[in-house]
């Protein structure tokens, strides 16, 4: 083990010392971690993104700790340690990997690899007596929604399930936002309606799950789009907070006709290069 790994797992002990550790750190168990621990992730992959690497050397670190403080917390209640972490996943990548670590010959591309993986996958759940045999079997309820979407999407695809290019999506989508504009009409006209406002949710959700199609037919991460549509507005808001500054007034105190001219100038100050 490296010296400064070795370093991280003696201070994530400390800290969770009951004689002298840190109160926050105590107090702590996994399911109050865990949202850190998504978040750490999300973090890494906006580091990626921005292409960043010192922030993404600092995110990595923050996400490995992560791993160690649950790693700790098992480790006090006897279940298993960081080694037995580690130990996993490196059995795990032997074993799915035998065109590397076995016998079982070199595969020649990427789409072969995913093949072999997936067979092995399913192999693994055979023998731990898992008798699910969909082509939707072992994808986790504990992904974001719209990652699961577009990973259902893409298992059906594989048995054929899918549709043969973008043009239908497109289709399906149009055809799914006039349901939701009928469903929000739906709702106006009896306000208060459990019923109405369930059918709005369930067709926004439909409206959703086809944009995410849409996006794995564009070969198109949801995330990573969704992500930078995030940093445009965000982007664009401040601006819009600033020029309103210079012009004399707050934002918040101007109508919305005005703060709509405000968005534009920035639209035109970004297309002209100069924002």
């Amino acid at each position: 083990m490296s010296t400064q790994l070795h370093r991280l797992l003696e201070i994530m002990a400390k800290l969770r010392d009951p004689e002298g550790g840190c109160p926050w750190d105590l107090a702590q168990d996994f399911s109050t971690i865990a949202p850190y621990t998504i978040e750490e992730a999300y973090e890494v992959a906006d580091a990626i993104d921005r292409g960043d690497m010192d922030d993404l050397r600092d995110e990595l670190g923050d996400l490995l700790l992560q791993v160690v403080f649950h790693a700790q917390m098992a480790r006090e209640a006897g279940h298993f340690g960081f080694d037995e972490v580690a130990q996993a996943i490196a059995d795990k990548m032997e074993r799915r990997h035998p065109h590397v670590f076995g016998d079982d010959g070199r595969h020649d591309d990427a789409d072969a690899v995913r093949a072999s993986w997936e067979e092995i996958k399913r192999a693994e759940r055979s023998a731990a007596g898992v008798d699910d045999r969909s082509a939707l079997a072992g994808l986790s309820r504990g992904l974001p929604e719209w990652q699961r979407a577009v990973k259902l999407q893409d298992r059906a695809a594989r048995v054929g399930f899918d549709w043969p290019g973008p043009a239908p999506v497109l289709d399906k989508l149009a055809e799914e936002l006039e349901e939701v504009r009928a469903e929000f009409e739906a709702v106006a006209a009896a306000p208060g309606d459990a019923a109405a406002q369930a059918r709005l949710e369930a067709e926004l959700g439909d409206l959703l799950f086809v944009a995410a199609n849409l996006a794995r037919h564009a070969k198109v991460d949801v995330g990573t789009a969704l992500r930078h549509a995030n940093r445009k507005f965000e982007r664009r808001f401040r601006a819009m907070e600033v020029l309103s500054e210079r012009d004399g007034a707050p934002l918040s105190a101007r109508p919305l006709e005005a703060q709509d001219a405000l968005w534009t100038r920035v639209k035109d100050a970004e297309r002209d290069g100069d924002g």
